[in-house]
């Protein structure tokens, strides 16, 4: 069919030709081409081995079928165009002496950042049998793809690298995330055409926004149009010059265009282009720098559109191969089978020249040798891409003196979360320069706006009058906000990657949309803590707020807690669940995260004032053991209990409660004792989580023989699942989240759910023995109390005044430093 537009020709799009460039400048001499050209052939060697060879690393014998691999896997099509502006960029390195960190966006283009590491010396300091000879080219090219080696992907394993790319869309803002407070360096970042066509992608092109020329480094993508995906022409790779030009100028970018297949003119070209961006970007940060005044330079980016699978062979049997989807991946897969074709695939090898570039030992030739820069300046060797190296504690205050004073258990009702915000504004205050707050347009919302008084928002966009009422808006801020999960999460992680700390808060129930990212990290880390090399980076901390069991306003889109089950999935090694009762208890819990490493925690606790349970020496003791017996509430002292109840969350914890002092005033001779988890992975059995309870521990708290009544705060499920090797499981009766909401009050959504106060104490007379008919009386009454509550809430649109002002309602005394109950 013929193009939708006359603008839109084949002549526009073709990858093929002498180069076209928007920089006509030649750099290179005819010595230097000559040079950078033989290196680029030795990567592609490289490239091409890894893909197909066990043995026989430097073709000294004819290739023949026990060469190679008896599985072939991995992608050649982005290997070409991410070797070629590698190579590029480290003449700029060293001529200008830069910072840069190379992040490879096109998923699976490992063998091309490999090659890399592998041609300046890193891997072989990394991984001594990987020498730089004919036996150790021979081991670099089998691990790949291979057991017990590396992945196609630039994996944990691979050095200079932060960014796997198993997922794709995440290059940019990892990129961005490395440069924030870090104004020396350059995150060269090459981003897939098939990548760029992810909503994750395609929002952190915003980025820009938010850079600071002052303080920050600056990123410089390459976007690499070879056209094809897996199977599919690339979106962006069909479209017009002017098109493609207007896109990225209306993201706010000076695109700069590189485009053709002729090696001599696409080197000098790539070369100039290049060193243009880099002197386009020092001129922006000078100017900056030297004024004192911030702005939003229109950053330069690449366009860099080359074959797919470029320098293969252009066809084989008379099929595209080289500029179409067959290069992707394997580009010859049946070199078993057909002896041709294992012909062609030595012949394409060959033409590399492997006797020029490497000596006969299987060395890169002193000559090639010297191109690259030395040291901690080569980019497979940058200390940012091993951030742990970099890493340095957060100054944090004593979160004690934070502490909500004179708690009367289950009386006093305080703000949890603004009372936390006063500790994260003096975190940000004594960390100005290594820790940020990271979240979608909802600090302020989630009660945290103290924060602001610190560290304002980052903002490089237009300001109007307007903002100085609240705005809080600054060039030079701490909070991170674009309503972009996606864009905040992958600052945030290339943020912690590259040594620094932070905090994502977010709504629980839209968590959901960086579930694959949050999974991504989980991965990076755990293959983390099995290289040697890999320095432990800080944890990935996440807090949860505008919880499930508080969205009476926003209705049913905005109830989901099913985060905690997709972090439940993940390594045990890895991931950590807190879900503090109170005020004091998140302020423990977030001084522990804060201070941790090699973790993604998730902290969920409710933004509304909520009654607090525990003094700061309690909430200590609670949140150190992760979970345990509130005395306080318990009045099974010297007994056998008859029913224990417990509590997970905030909300859950006070309709347990509300039910324990129910149960206690209408069946006074019950024996209840109360329990709250805090560390969710409590539960667990210790032979399957480190912070797991043994099975003595665990009946110790919850006994074995009893009903246990379990408020929880997401889908009942998980704690089953937590759970079902325990002694005296079949006795765990879990209450939770069913996918029942509305516009409902707190009440009424607990109704739904079963999870309110009349609920659980109904559930606990019909779950204990001695009761049966004797109970029956106060289950009718705990029901038309129930009904009554309903009622009321929809005649009035708010929960009776009894309901949302409950307390506590048993006396106290002090017995050591906890509070102890001693009766009606």
């Amino acid at each position: 069919m013929p193009p939708a537009s006359d603008e839109v020709t084949i002549e526009s799009i073709s990858p093929y030709g002498v180069a076209r460039s928007t920089v006509s400048e030649k750099p290179l001499s005819a010595e230097d081409i000559r040079k950078v050209d033989a290196y680029f052939r030795a990567s592609l060697y490289l490239c091409l081995g890894m893909l197909y060879l066990k043995k026989n690393p430097l073709l000294k014998n004819p290739l023949s079928k026990e060469d190679l691999k008896a599985r072939l896997l991995g992608h050649w099509g982005s290997d070409a165009g991410q070797a070629f502006t590698w190579i590029h960029f480290n003449r700029l390195i060293k001529k200008y002496d830069l910072d840069v960190l190379f992040v490879s966006g096109p998923g699976h283009g490992a063998p091309a950042v490999l090659s890399q590491a592998y041609l300046e010396g890193t891997y072989s300091e990394v991984y001594p049998d990987m020498t730089e000879d004919e036996e150790g080219m021979r081991r670099f090219f089998k691990q790949f793809s291979f057991p017990g080696g590396v992945g196609s992907h630039a994996t944990p394993e691979t050095p200079g690298s932060i960014h796997e790319g198993g997922e794709l869309g995440y290059s940019i803002s990892h990129a961005f995330g490395t440069v924030f407070d870090n104004p020396n360096l350059i995150s060269l970042t090459m981003v897939g055409d098939g990548e760029a066509e992810t909503g994750p992608l395609a929002t952190s092109w915003h980025s820009t926004k938010f850079l600071n020329p002052i303080t920050d480094g600056a990123v410089l993508p390459v976007l690499h149009l070879n056209g094809y995906k897996i199977n599919n022409p690339t979106i962006l790779a069909r479209i017009s010059h002017k098109e493609l030009e207007n896109l990225f100028l209306g993201y706010g970018w000076t695109p700069y265009f590189v485009e053709g297949s002729d090696l001599e003119s696409m080197h000098q070209a790539m070369a100039s282009t290049l060193e243009h961006c880099v002197l386009e970007i020092r001129k922006y940060q000078k100017q900056a720098r030297d004024s004192g005044k911030a702005f939003r330079p229109r950053w330069p980016m690449i366009v860099l559109r080359s074959p797919k699978g470029w320098t293969a062979p252009r066809k084989v049997d008379g099929k595209l191969l080289e500029g179409f989807w067959r290069a992707h991946q394997i580009p010859i897969p049946d070199v078993f089978t057909n002896a041709d074709h294992l012909k062609v695939l030595e012949n394409w090898m060959r033409s590399y020249k492997p006797e020029e570039v490497f000596d006969k030992s299987g060395g890169l030739i002193p000559e090639l040798k010297e191109l690259p820069p030395t040291g901690t300046s080569r980019m497979s060797a940058n200390p940012v891409g091993n951030g742990g190296l970099l890493r340095k504690p957060l100054d944090m205050p004593d979160f004690r003196k934070y502490a909500l004073e004179k708690i009367e258990p289950g009386v006093s009702n305080l703000g949890t979360m603004t009372n936390m915000a006063k500790f994260l504004r003096d975190i940000v205050g004594k960390n100005m320069h290594n820790f940020r707050v990271f979240g979608p347009d909802e600090t302020e919302s989630n009660k945290l706006g103290e924060i602001y008084k610190a560290g304002k928002k980052v903002w490089l966009g237009e300001y109007f009058e307007e903002d100085e009422d609240g705005g809080n808006l600054a060039y030079e801020g701490r909070v991170m906000e674009m309503l972009s999960e996606h864009t905040c999460e992958g600052w945030m992680e290339g943020y912690i990657l590259s040594g620094r700390h932070g905090l994502l808060n977010s709504y629980e129930p839209f968590i959901h949309i960086i579930d694959s990212m949050v999974n991504q990290h989980c991965k990076w880390i755990e293959k983390c803590n099995e290289v040697e090399w890999r320095v432990k980076i800080s944890s990935l901390n996440i807090l949860l707020t505008a919880t499930v069991w508080r969205q009476d306003h926003n209705g049913f889109t905005h109830q989901d807690p099913g985060f905690l089950d997709v972090i439940a999935n993940k390594s045990p090694e890895v991931v950590r669940i807190y879900l503090p009762p109170d005020g004091n208890c998140l302020l423990s819990v977030t001084d522990h995260c804060l201070r941790s490493t090699n973790y993604v925690n998730v902290i969920v606790a409710d933004k509304q004032d909520h009654l607090q349970f525990l003094s700061m020496e309690d909430a200590i003791a609670h949140c150190t053991k992760g979970l345990g017996i509130w005395d306080c509430f318990s009045n099974d002292q010297g007994f056998d209990p008859d029913l224990v109840m417990a509590s997970c969350g905030d909300v859950p914890t006070l309709e347990s409660l509300a039910a324990t002092a129910l149960l206690r005033e209408l069946l006074p001779e019950l024996k209840i004792r109360f329990v709250n988890v805090v560390d969710l992975f409590k539960l667990i059995s210790e032979v399957d989580h480190p912070h797991g309870l043994s099975d003595r521990e665990y009946t110790s708290i919850f006994t074995a023989d009893r009903p246990v009544i379990f408020n929880f705060h997401s889908y009942p499920f998980l704690i089953h699942r937590l759970t079902y090797k325990r002694p005296g499981s079949l006795n765990l009766h879990v209450r939770g989240y069913k996918e029942k909401g509305n516009i409902d009050t707190p009440l009424e959504l607990a109704i739904r759910n079963q999870t309110d106060r009349y609920s659980l104490a109904m559930d606990a007379i019909d779950r204990i023995p001695t009761l049966h008919n004797k109970g029956a009386g106060v289950r009718e009454k705990l029901m038309n109390m129930q009904i009554a509550a309903k009622a009321e809430a929809y005649e009035n649109g708010i929960d009776p005044i009894f309901i949302r002002d409950w307390r506590w309602p048993f006396p106290q005394e002090k017995k050591g430093t906890l509070q102890t109950l001693v009766g009606k």
